[in-house]
């Protein structure tokens, strides 16, 4: 049976735009890059994940695709453009495919023209359009291959993974550039507000005191191929439950089924995963749901924890920068915490947070999670659509 590797990696989020810095505020459970209120909404004090560093600016060739997201787009996949330029050379322009997840493309430069904030050159195909994305990285690499982009609210860039696999697997291509992009814009702030869904300070997930999310933007992108690497993706699967337009299934029918399916994918037993990165966006629901799914497929013992207080929930780009998170904690052995006030709602299943402290009340001579060889990552969204995603260590590399 064929393996697919995650050879490269490009990252970008609210911990920062260098993968060092990322690596340094991942695991060290950092939400001091969480800044308060967005232009948006200005007089709420919610935190917001925004990317503060200046991102690029487009080459002259590629302006009809400037946009805030495309931008951000640039700057993650400069972070693997050699690795891309090597494969051009050696498999071919047309045997290298992209596949990409976002939920709001360039929504923020159709904002800006409706608003007549802007001095011209918006083109919807280019920049706001969904399909932009991917073209605008295949444009920028010199790609030829198949170009998708993949549109599935919270689980975009998740699915995105279980595109670029079957073009490995159908031999359409010999390497896929896949992941995901999300940047703010006002139309995604004031729904999730009119939606009641954002939290009045700082997301607490699976906290009894949680009251919403924290929204963010970010990008990551991986070359995915059969070339062995460190990190192979081992399992991915699928799930629509369709319960309703925004609330998840309140049993988690569809996150439980995302789960399993990425274990029998992965031929894995639940006591095998090491980490599991949940969705965890500490909404009311989410939380109650993600709990009893969770518990129910992998156990109460497992280490877990959400990482959006580090980075805000960013939305379309969150199933390929959690996943990064499990690229992370996989090939440094290493745990994200849990960022959150320590009140576990006891009204949830209960599931092992790892929140990188040991609780007053263990054991002295309890050990710290050992470094997992295999981690899970969760991505449910709107509409019932649920992925899960299983990445595994190559313990040979």
């Amino acid at each position: 049976m064929s393996q697919y590797f995650l050879n490269h990696l490009g990252l970008a989020c609210a911990l920062g735009c260098d993968l060092a810095q990322i690596v340094d505020g991942l695991f060290a459970g950092d939400r001091s890059r969480m800044r308060t209120g967005a232009p948006w909404l200005e007089e709420r004090r919610g935190r917001f994940g925004a990317i503060e560093e200046t991102l690029p600016e487009l080459p002259e060739t590629l302006r009809e695709y400037d946009c805030r997201n495309n931008r951000l787009a640039l700057l993650v996949i400069r972070q693997i453009e050699s690795a891309v330029a090597e494969l051009r050379e050696n498999l071919g322009a047309r045997r290298i495919g992209v596949v990409m997840g976002t939920s709001t493309s360039g929504i923020a430069s159709g904002e800006a023209r409706l608003g007549l904030a802007d001095e011209g050159g918006y083109s919807y195909r280019h920049q706001q359009q969904m399909g932009g994305l991917a073209e605008f990285v295949a444009r920028y690499l010199q790609l030829e291959g198949p170009r998708i982009t993949v549109s599935t609210a919270c689980s975009s860039s998740a699915n995105a993974f279980a595109s670029a696999r079957r073009l490995l697997a159908g031999n359409v291509c010999d390497a896929v550039v896949v992941g995901g992009v999300d940047t703010l814009c006002g139309m995604t702030v004031k729904g999730f507000h009119s939606l009641s869904a954002l939290s009045a300070g700082q997301t607490q997930p699976f906290s009894a005191a949680r009251d919403g999310i924290n929204l963010g933007e970010a990008g990551a992108v991986f070359v995915m191929s059969r070339e062995p690497a460190r990190i192979r993706l081992c399992g991915v699967a699928a799930s629509s439950d369709a319960h309703h337009m925004s609330a998840p299934h309140p049993q988690g029918r569809g996150a439980e089924a995302s789960m399993r399916g990425a274990l029998a994918d992965a031929q894995l037993d639940a006591a095998d995963i090491g980490y599991l990165n949940l969705h965890g966006t500490g909404t009311a629901q989410n939380d109650v749901m993600e709990a009893e799914a969770a518990a129910n497929v992998l156990g109460g013992d497992v280490p877990c924890s959400s990482t959006k207080p580090l980075t805000g929930h960013t939305l379309g780009a969150a199933g390929a920068l959690e996943a990064a998170f499990c690229w992370l904690a996989l090939d440094r052995g290493q745990l994200p915490p849990h960022a959150f006030d320590g009140e576990y709602d006891p009204a949830l299943r209960p599931l092992n947070l790892f929140t990188g402290v040991k609780p007053p009340q263990a054991p002295s001579d309890v050990s710290p999670p050992r470094a997992p060889r295999y981690a899970m990552s969760n991505s449910f969204a709107f509409g019932g659509s649920n992925c899960s995603l299983i990445l595994g260590l190559q313990e040979e590399y």
